[in-house]
């Protein structure tokens, strides 16, 4: 299976953009039915490079997680990435997912810190484990036969209290510490973005990709739990928008697949390397986003 950071050389060789999306661990054996029977089939349909999987606060879905990534590999030949956290974890145990990993034919990884069990608390390290995303890249390095991304926070992570551009530096740390590409936590603003993507590569040399990560909106609800949880901006046309829409779910997912093909259309004429879709576990928005931009693959086969 390929490693992502030569699906990105690759593309940038060719001028195309890399189409990726993040899937999260289901709940319920429904929930897996659904992901696995539908939702991916009808992203693989599209002329998708790689997908992710997420790992369960406190490595709560480890094996659930390198299930699903193998399974998707052999399924339907689409390189995917396991999610890898620190979060109570000794040095050994991560090793020994490495290798379980490398057995299983996974070669990519997406290195974070992570979240505490029940995502409420302080971060606290392990005995014998990691304390920021940086050593685990370094583990992950060392340990060879990998790719490895991390993840960057254009409005600076929620957690880090000396500012977005004290994040940002961590940031650049982690990618001199052997990360291959990042991709971004979700965003509304685009010059949020490119304000990030500006001072990593021109202040800070950072030479990796740098990869948007977008959400299109379900419900008005459920993004401002999002939203909440990692720290994003709603700007204020948004939640103007969206308190207009109020509980019309229906026509708030419209209006958010409208606003995120029109994110996605500004990022492309800008140059990123590519769009990663945070789908959750949903096909129907990433499916009309990519027809919108003309990505997606036509019926009879043809992008």
């Amino acid at each position: 299976m390929r490693f992502i950071r030569d699906i990105y050389a690759a593309k940038q060789a060719c001028g195309q953009p890399v189409l990726s999306v993040e899937f999260f661990t289901p709940k319920t054996p429904e929930g897996d039915r659904n992901l696995l029977a539908k939702t991916v089939p009808a992203l693989c349909v599209h002329p998708l490079d790689y997908c992710s999987v997420t790992y369960g606060a406190g490595g709560s879905t480890r094996e659930k997680t390198l299930d699903l990534v193998q399974r998707i590999q052999e399924q339907h030949k689409l390189p995917a990435m396991a999610h890898l956290t620190c979060v109570s974890t000794t040095r050994a145990q991560i090793a020994d997912v490495l290798r379980d990993a490398r057995e299983r034919g996974i070669r990519n990884i997406l290195a974070l810190r992570g979240d505490p069990p029940g995502g409420e608390g302080p971060f606290r390290k392990a005995e014998g484990g990691f304390e920021y995303a940086g050593e685990l890249v370094e583990f992950i390095r060392r340990m060879d036969g990998f790719s490895v991304g991390v993840a960057g926070f254009p409005e600076g992570h929620i957690d880090c209290g000396a500012g977005k551009h004290a994040d940002w530096q961590h940031l650049k740390e982690k990618v001199d510490q052997g990360a291959d590409f990042v991709i971004t936590q979700l965003f509304f603003e685009n010059a949020d973005f490119y304000a990030f993507r500006d001072h990593l590569t021109r202040h800070l040399g950072v030479s990796v990709p740098i990869v948007p990560g977008l959400i299109s909106i379900l419900s008005a609800s459920q993004i401002r739990k999002f939203t909440t949880l990692c720290g994003a901006r709603i700007p204020a046309p948004l939640a103007q928008k969206l308190e207009q829409l109020g509980n019309h779910d229906e026509a708030t997912a419209e209006f958010g697949i409208e606003y995120a093909t029109r994110q996605c259309e500004d990022l492309l004429r800008q140059g990123v390397p590519g769009l990663h879709f945070y789908t959750l576990n949903k096909a129907h928005a990433t499916s009309r986003i990519l027809q919108n931009l003309g990505l997606a693959r036509a019926p009879d086969g043809s992008a």
